[in-house]
């Protein structure tokens, strides 16, 4: 399998899958009873003024003249991870956007060392070659070839890491990883997402939807991937990619050896999408959550989740609302104000200091007057 070299001169974005299929970023979900300190001071929010008067961060990035936020970052696509930090906090999410980089080493740390228990898994299944990138095409191409390299061992009832996933969702296209897929002993197709645990203990409920929601829509694009609902026009659309531009010279030579005879990305392109369609794969049927401790590598619990389109969709259009520009973000209701505790954004945060207004619910019937509360 490969991966693009560390030499490469392309954007993250523009590699087309910086999604982490491990999206367990800090052990938020402990925060709930924990104390309400925090080692590094935040960033400062009032970094412009206007006639003499400090203007927040977010006030002045609503006063740019952009038509949505997928504009305002210059988005051309979102990924999985994206989508389930919403799920978490959108406020937190956005400002993770507005102030890259700001990430506690403590919680750097976690990060690092969870990739690198999934690291040691995926070598378990495939070896690893660097090649070197130059272009946002060959980015990209990496990513088909190891499709290409993958699928034949889905058609054999063999078993795969990181398998890139991409499909337009509402409008907008999503790109991710999936974990692991491999079939059950009743020779089901089960997709496998390994979450790692900094503590020797199962999260709350609030992290477990976030996890939900990342495996369930990553089946929901899969399936569409492998029933031919997504077209190579669709991604061309979405990702500005030039399907006539020759690929760099390592590229072609990797797919060479792989037994592709292929001089253009559009080329892959084809490949990729006769190989998905024409291999008669089948759809996800079961989705598991493993969570381990990564000290001692230890089982903490295993999840069966079932896959709930509905629902899933209804929070897909949701998040998707924001990043299409047809409403404000919004962050935690007041029953969730624990999640702050930890936040290296909760001094600066807007929506905490204005009291945790509540948010619009999917569903707001079910929602009770918040009276008397703090």
């Amino acid at each position: 399998m490969a991966e693009t070299g560390e030499g490469e001169k392309v954007s993250a974005e523009a590699s087309g899958f910086s999604d982490l299929s491990d999206s367990e970023f800090l052990d938020l979900e402990d925060a709930q009873g924990a104390d309400a300190s925090l080692s590094n001071p935040g960033p400062s929010s009032e970094v412009l003024e206007h006639d003499g008067e400090p203007v927040s961060l977010q006030k002045w990035k609503r006063n740019l003249d952009v038509s949505s936020p997928m504009d305002q970052y210059h988005l051309k696509y979102l990924s999985v991870t994206d989508l389930c930090t919403q799920t978490w906090c959108e406020q937190q999410m956005i400002y993770g956007k507005e102030l890259p980089g700001y990430l506690a080493p403590e919680k750097a740390a976690v990060m690092d060392t969870g990739a690198s228990i999934h690291l040691a898994r995926e070598l378990e299944v495939h070896d690893l070659v660097t090649i070197p990138i130059t272009t946002k095409e060959d980015a990209w191409a990496i990513k088909f070839l190891n499709i290409l390299s993958m699928v034949p061992a889905l058609q054999s009832e063999g078993r795969i890491r990181e398998f890139p996933v991409f499909g337009e969702v509402e409008g907008v296209l999503l790109v991710g990883v999936i974990d692991e897929l491999h079939y059950t002993a009743k020779g089901e197709l089960e997709l496998s997402e390994l979450k790692t645990r900094k503590r020797p203990l199962l999260p709350l409920e609030a992290q477990k939807k976030k996890d939900y929601f990342q495996v369930r829509l990553y089946k929901y694009i899969f399936d569409a991937m492998v029933q031919g609902k997504v077209t190579a026009a669709t991604l061309i659309h979405h990702t500005k990619l030039c399907p006539e531009k020759p690929l760099g010279p390592s590229v072609l030579r990797h797919a060479q050896q792989g037994g592709f005879s292929v001089s253009s990305l559009g080329d892959l392109l084809e490949l990729v999408f006769l190989s998905l369609t024409l291999s008669d794969l089948p759809v996800i049927d079961s989705l598991k959550i493993e969570y381990i401790h990564q000290e001692t590598a230890t089982v903490l619990g295993t999840e069966i989740v079932a896959f709930e389109e509905k629902e899933m969709r209804s929070k897909v259009q949701h998040y998707i609302a924001y990043w299409m520009g047809h409403r404000e973000p919004q962050g935690v209701d007041v029953e969730e104000a624990w999640k702050c505790r930890t936040c290296i954004y909760a001094d600066i945060c807007e929506w905490k200091n204005s009291g945790w207004v509540l948010s619009s619910a999917l569903e707001p019937q079910a929602k009770k007057p918040q009276t008397n509360r703090r």
